[in-house]
């Protein structure tokens, strides 16, 4: 079935709407008029579950190069560091601005409070109502677009495919879901920022939405993506069955937090010098092989020697979400297992955002700046999405400024009729595949059952019913598959991506592994 859709144009399309997207609305619609489109409401991105903080050196004991050589540190040998110096330098000035703009950071009187974090040397951790720092940075971009008359918002919008016309960019794709209608949008520049793709594997932090929606339409539209192995795992999700995996911040080992096994027994020390504040990859890992010795499912996260009073105002939010599920951390250890957090790889963008299509541009944790490496330093993602969101904004309407809103053509897209349960029963086997075989430990077997099994369902990719759905299945089974390929390619151990028959960094171990279509 071919189904026809209408067209409009717009001068700027931003696909996204977390703290990168709208940070690059922001800038564009100092150029023209902006659609901000969303597959959800407007809030509903990684930005508004981010506890922990933003990373910033604006404290008296910090320093840019301090913030820098952690950072470089952090990711392993894999950052690109000249964009860790725009991070760490741009970054200071950006979060003014949000400041200015309304965002309210938690506060020691009259100075700005901040707090330490896994793999920093300093305390440079921004945060707001305790665990609420995505929330309260989203809120304040939210207000800043309400009040621009330039930006509007398709809300509940799923981009199908980008548009590109003689090698460029020229606009989306867009069903709208609730309509039932599909649209084609033209446009100068497109900006893409969807987030991150933690639904590709069964225990994540991360929302619903984030199906790595941002990568698969790049990868078909002909975008680079690199270093897509290097998925980030948080060590301490709440473990408790048949309730969501909410994120328990790495603030919390930040501000004393022990881990301890089943037994009881505190088991950091014997894996890293650092405990319990060694890098994300160490702790996961360790989680996992004490949950292997244990014969258990989970550790605890232990905060019951720590102040009551001072854990219940730090951190509000998970106190009163672990109290839905009878846990109080003030007076129980807190079960926790590690989860898929954060993708460090994706679209390769240069220092402004631009991909290696002309008129797309990408930011945010849908990008791969190469500022995270081989493992993200905690923290950094809000920064790098406020940072580069800005930089990508700037240099889209730059680029726009230059081309004309191409002609509105319509365009056909094919359909084929999939009962929804078979979707919703694939999804479920490919997030159960992906943790199993691609998930914080691997092998070359493991990672060959998961791209033979995923191949088997190629069919899905190339026609289904128009439908969210179906659309997200699409878009998780090619990034299940560039993940499982690109671990398969690199044949050593770095950072967060552990083979177990490649222990060592291996042959060539600098080098980033790219995948483009065809």
């Amino acid at each position: 079935m071919e189904i026809t859709s209408g067209a409009i144009s717009t001068d700027y399309i931003v696909i996204g709407s977390g703290v990168a997207g709208l940070r690059a609305a922001i800038e564009l619609s100092r150029a023209g008029k902006v659609l901000v489109i969303t597959k959800d409401r407007a809030t509903e991105s990684s930005t508004e579950y981010a506890q922990g903080g933003v990373a910033v050196a604006l404290s008296d004991e910090d320093e840019i190069g301090f913030h820098l050589k952690d950072t470089l540190a952090a990711g392993d040998g894999l950052c690109n560091e000249e964009n860790v110096r725009i991070l760490v330098t741009e970054g200071p000035e950006r979060i003014r601005e949000l400041i200015s703009w309304g965002a309210q950071f938690d506060r020691d009187g009259v100075r700005l409070a901040f707090t330490r974090e896994a793999a920093h040397s300093k305390r440079r951790i921004l945060h707001a109502n305790g665990d609420s720092t995505g929330r309260e940075i989203e809120r304040a971009l939210l207000a800043k677009v309400k009040a621009t008359d330039n930006i509007k918002k398709y809300d509940y919008s799923i981009t199908v495919d980008l548009i590109v016309r003689d090698g460029q960019a020229r606009g989306a794709l867009v069903w709208r879901e609730r309509e039932k209608k599909l649209t084609a949008i033209y446009a100068k520049a497109v900006v893409l920022a969807t987030g991150g793709l933690g639904q590709v594997f069964q225990r994540t932090t991360n929302p619903e939405v984030a199906t790595g929606d941002g990568f698969a339409i790049a990868y078909r539209a002909g975008a680079t993506l690199t270093d897509m192995e290097f998925v980030q795992f948080h060590p301490t999700s709440l473990y408790v069955p048949r309730a969501p995996q909410f994120l328990l911040s790495e603030a919390m080992r930040g501000e004393g937090a022990l881990l301890v096994n089943v037994h009881g027994e505190r088991f950091m020390p014997g894996y890293h010098a650092r405990a319990e504040l060694a890098p994300r990859d160490v702790v996961s890992r360790a989680i996992v092989s004490e949950m292997l010795k244990t014969k258990s499912e989970h550790v605890y996260l232990d905060l019951r020697h720590l102040d009551a009073g001072f854990v219940r105002n730090r951190f509000p939010r998970i106190y009163s979400t672990c109290l839905k599920f009878d846990i109080d951390i003030t007076e129980d250890m807190i079960p926790v297992s590690p989860a898929a957090h954060y993708m460090m790889g994706g679209v390769w963008t240069d220092k402004d955002g631009g991909t290696d299509i002309p008129g797309l541009y990408a930011a945010g944790e849908v990008a791969c700046t190469g500022v995270h490496g081989a493992n993200r330093l905690a923290s950094n993602s809000l920064l790098e999405g406020i940072v580069f969101g800005a930089r990508a904004g700037i240099a889209a309407a730059a680029h726009g400024l230059k081309k004309p809103v191409p002609r509105k053509d319509a365009v056909s897209y094919a359909a084929a009729d999939t009962a929804k349960g078979d979707l919703l029963k694939i999804r479920s086997q490919l997030r159960r595949l992906m943790w199993r075989e691609v998930g914080i430990i691997r092998s070359g077997e493991s990672l060959r059952r998961a791209i033979d099994t995923i191949d088997g369902w190629r069919t899905l990719w190339d026609s289904g019913p128009l439908s969210r759905p179906w659309l997200e299945l699409k878009n998780m089974l090619t990034a299940g598959e560039l993940i499982s390929r690109a671990a398969l390619a690199r044949k050593g151990s770095v950072g967060a991506h552990y083979r177990t028959d490649y222990k060592a960094r291996g042959r060539g171990w600098e080098r980033h592994i790219s995948f483009k279509r065809d």
